[in-house]
């Protein structure tokens, strides 16, 4: 140890992370003191990383913060999470924000002041390439000196912002990647609630907890779409054909558009949502590039709709990855699987069910029949902690005709998944 240059030691502190592992260990010596001021480039306060944090007053807390940071000379990732603490002195965080902000490439930031902060002014012109905001509110938003050159991530976290807002602060990202949007509180001017943004470098868009009337997004190298529990009216992408991947889980919506972005889509999960299959798939039938399709829990608008598994085998050749889950109606062997085309290059079947009956047994079959190549099936089901013994018995039945119909097709591995 003795011999290790004084950069490795501040790089083995920067991997610690947590101020106090990491003043602890700087107390070895001398030699790690010096990497510790001078090289050390991670630097966190995370309130779930020690749990004295809470035992200390605001007050001990600000000085045991401002001390630390203000011991370094190089820090390029700083993370002040303090969930659960009391509000901090706004111009002791804006010392801490000023001292650190010309070398910071990374921040994240979930702090309450007793005075609201303009991070945005603090930060803003500097070469901080991401940014976490938690609990926080933004407002009036000046796009050309609050503007963030390097910024490729962003996310917001039950950040208080107006939709006029959040649309300025995209455009002061001129080479923005990725964009979060957790739980936002976004600010109402008008009875309806419409959020309207626009990028040219956007890649990557997770939106989770939102409820709006209308979401719209321009993004021309949009590749990443993840929707988690948001609820909207009208929800519409328009791009570029970038996007490949494209996942709703849980939520609601009335209309949903994706402008001239399918025919590259490679991946496309969709669960715990209600959607219209005609519809649906009128939407992605161009993305003849597809390789896993997933619709897992879903539930059809139309009682008598069901995936029609020639369609899927027709239109997307390339599928190697399918998984459906969803209630089988009286109708399934009749409508969902006749034809003849094969899923020639489905190598990973999934498949699952809320009730068990024969009808399930029937499906399998069909779906196997269908997959010549087929490498893996798995097998989803959920049982109820408090089964009767009938129950319990057409479990039993249901394994045993399972394990006997794969007899036919010995070259498949099969897995059960039970829940």
């Amino acid at each position: 140890m003795e011999n290790l240059p004084v950069e490795v030691i501040g790089n083995i502190l920067s991997f610690l992370g947590a101020a106090r592992d990491v003043v602890l260990a700087s107390a070895t010596c001398r030699k790690w003191r010096d990497a510790f001021r001078e090289h050390l480039q991670v630097l966190s306060f995370n309130s779930n990383d020690w749990a004295a944090y809470r035992d200390l007053t605001t007050s001990q807390l600000e000085i045991l913060i401002t001390q630390t940071i203000f011991q370094t000379t190089g820090l390029k990732s700083l993370y002040i999470m303090m969930d659960n603490v009391d509000e901090f002195s706004a111009s002791t965080v804006t010392a801490w924000l000023m001292y650190t902000r010309e070398m910071l490439r990374q921040l994240f930031y979930n702090v309450c002041t007793n005075i609201n902060m303009n991070i945005l002014e603090i930060c803003g012109r500097q070469k901080l390439e991401m940014l976490l905001l938690a609990h926080n509110s933004i407002t009036g938003v000046e796009p050309t000196f609050q503007r963030f050159p390097c910024l490729t991530s962003l996310s917001l976290n039950s950040v208080t912002i107006s939709a006029l807002d959040l649309s300025l602060l995209l455009t002061a990202c001129p080479k923005i990647e990725s964009l979060e949007l957790v739980n936002p509180i976004i600010a109402m001017s008008d009875a309806q609630v419409i959020v309207e943004l626009s990028s040219s470098s956007l890649k990557n868009l997770y939106i989770e907890v939102v409820s709006l009337d209308k979401f719209i997004i321009e993004a021309e190298s949009i590749e990443r779409l993840h929707l988690k529990d948001c609820s909207f009216d009208v929800f519409e992408l328009i791009g570029k054909g970038t996007l490949k991947q494209f996942i709703i889980d849980e939520g609601s919506m009335i209309h949903l558009e994706l402008t001239e972005t399918v025919e590259n889509l490679e991946v496309v999960d969709i669960s715990n949502f209600a959607i219209m299959w005609k519809n649906f798939y009128q939407m992605i039938s161009k993305s003849l590039k597809l390789r896993r399709l997933r619709l897992w829990d879903v539930i059809f608008d139309d009682e008598d709709e069901m995936v029609d598994i020639e369609t899927i085998a027709v239109c997307f050749p390339q599928l190697t990855h399918l998984s459906l889950s969803y209630d089988l109606g009286d109708g399934i062997l009749d409508y969902g699987l006749p034809g003849s085309s094969h899923l020639e290059n489905v190598l990973v079947l999934e498949l699952g069910w809320t009730i068990i009956s024969d009808l399930f047994t029937h499906w399998v079959d069909g779906l196997l029949k269908r997959s010549p190549n087929l490498q893996k099936l798995v097998i989803h089901g959920f049982v109820s902690d408090t089964n009767s013994l009938e129950e319990c018995q057409t479990l039993a039945n249901f394994t045993s005709s399972i394990v006997e119909l794969m007899r036919e097709y010995i070259h498949v591995q099969v897995q059960f998944e039970y829940v």
